[in-house]
């Protein structure tokens, strides 16, 4: 008879997302995940499969929830540009708040560029924002707030990438003053 899993997998994949994200992928040892899953090799396995795969279901929840969190913001704020820039403004004030964090999809962009799954799932979360954001540029547009000569996929992909970018200028500690004075030219894209 098959034991009764005795732990929530989904808590336990946040938990591994949040090892990951704070040590790496390379710097996360099997150990690592079994202390702070307080689980056994048997269990991991079962569950999980190896740590690669939990390392994937980290990422595909990482990039769920920030998905999550930028709908909300352009169901939220019916101003494009306001919208755009209160979420661009968190992410600088999440990233002054803990540098050494920065972006998940960032870190396993440069952490494991060799790993076609993890390359994979970047580039998953890339094409997901860029969606959102081009869904929300389309819908500003119709509305009359983004002037009709705009491309709102072009100005989706650039502000995909900006974001990536701030992200990895947050990383590398360069401060409020530069990444505010980026943002306010960033904005200018949807003059």
């Amino acid at each position: 008879m098959a034991r009764t899993r005795e732990f929530d997998i989904d808590q336990a994949v946040d938990r591994a997302m949040d090892l990951f994200w704070r040590r790496g992928y390379a710097e996360t040892s099997l150990q690592d995940l079994l202390q702070e899953l307080s689980i056994g090799s048997g269990s991991f396995y079962a569950a999980f499969g190896s740590k690669e795969q939990l390392y994937i279901r980290s990422l595909d929840r990482y990039a769920s929830l920030q998905a999550d969190d930028l709908g909300k913001a352009f169901d939220e704020t019916t101003e494009i540009r306001t919208a755009v820039r209160q979420v661009l403004i968190s992410l600088i004030e999440a990233d002054l708040a803990d540098p050494s964090r920065g972006c998940l999809v960032v870190n396993a962009s440069t952490q494991c560029g060799d790993q076609p799954s993890a390359a994979d799932r970047v580039t998953a979360a890339l094409r997901q924002v860029e969606s959102l954001l081009s869904g929300a540029l389309e819908q500003a547009q119709a509305r009359g707030e983004l002037s009709a000569d705009k491309d709102p996929r072009k100005l989706a992909r650039y502000l995909t990438t900006f974001v990536q970018g701030l992200r990895v200028v947050g990383r590398g500690r360069m401060g409020r003053e530069f990444a505010e004075d980026a943002l306010s030219v960033a904005m200018r894209a949807l003059d």
